[in-house]
């Protein structure tokens, strides 16, 4: 199967001992071969060759330091909070344009980083209180000045899944999608219910198939915003769709042939495959082999 799926295989230690000690963390902040991300916003900055930017640290720049984690060399690795204003709330056509250009690894500690100055920026008032928070450990959380109040970094759960019968399984196609491509259904796992009840509600409601026997694939960071693609198979009872238009545009189920060949970029394949960076890709390359 194929490693690492994407933005996954960042060799970064997260260094969670500094994020907690004042001294430690000035100490990575003044250590010479600290380097910061270079973002437009939350969007990369492509280099000469196509790879991610890492700066010196400009002490001029006052926006907060968000500690990554220290490389395989031992040098920190930082990104800033985003400019006041910035926009920060769209998957722009720059970063999917981009994101190909980037190695695995750069796109891993990219999807992080950008996830990291995402949350920021969207979590500068305390929902308990409402009033301003301030950044504090080293980046990885806001403190509420008036209430005391501590909030972290969350990840939103998300199934995505084959559903599969006699030897077929089943994708479908959202209204945005381009021409032809398809992919695997998915949905957010919602409060008090388990990644089982979740494939299983997900598939029922869109696509209006029961299953059973729902099992693990894989995981995925997906930063957009912040999200974990938590990959699963499931076992239909049968075959018969009924889809839910507010959600899908359309359905179908393809057989192993049908998928090596969307995965082969096949002019005459049934469907366009979703691209490689996509969890969704790997569990249809792991279902076809």
């Amino acid at each position: 199967m194929p490693l690492p799926l994407g933005f996954t295989g960042a060799r970064l230690d997260r260094a969670d001992r500094l994020r907690t000690d004042p001294a430690a963390f000035a100490a990575a902040i003044a250590d010479p071969r600290a380097t910061c991300l270079l973002l437009d916003g939350i969007d990369p900055v492509p280099g000469s060759g196509g790879g991610l930017i890492w700066e010196a640290l400009d002490p001029a720049d006052e926006r907060a330091l968000l500690l990554l984690g220290i490389d395989d060399s031992g040098a920190p690795r930082f990104v800033r909070e985003a400019h006041a204003g910035a926009r920060v709330d769209a998957r722009s056509r720059t970063v999917m344009r981009l994101l190909p250009m980037l190695s695995p690894e750069e796109a891993a500690l990219y999807g992080g980083a950008r996830s990291l100055v995402d949350w920021h920026a969207r979590h500068r008032f305390c929902a308990v209180c409402g009033s301003p928070t301030e950044l504090f450990r080293g980046g990885w959380g806001r403190r509420c000045a008036s209430c005391g109040a501590e909030h972290f970094p969350r990840v939103d759960p998300v199934v995505i899944m084959l559903a599969e019968y006699d030897g077929r399984v089943l994708l479908g196609r959202q209204p945005g999608f381009p021409p032809g491509f398809f992919s695997a259904l998915a949905g957010f796992v919602e409060p008090g219910e388990s990644l089982e009840e979740a494939v299983a509600r997900e598939l029922f409601e869109e696509a209006g198939i029961a299953v059973s026997d729902v099992s693990y694939v894989a995981s995925q960071p997906w930063p957009f915003p912040s999200s974990l693609m938590i990959g699963c198979r499931a076992v239909a009872r049968d075959a018969a769709l009924t889809i839910d238009t507010t959600e899908l545009e359309a359905a179908m189920w393809v057989d192993r042939a049908e998928v090596r060949a969307a995965l082969a970029g096949d002019m005459g394949a049934s469907f366009m495959a979703p691209p490689p960076l996509a969890i969704a890709r790997y569990l249809l390359e792991d279902w076809a082999a």
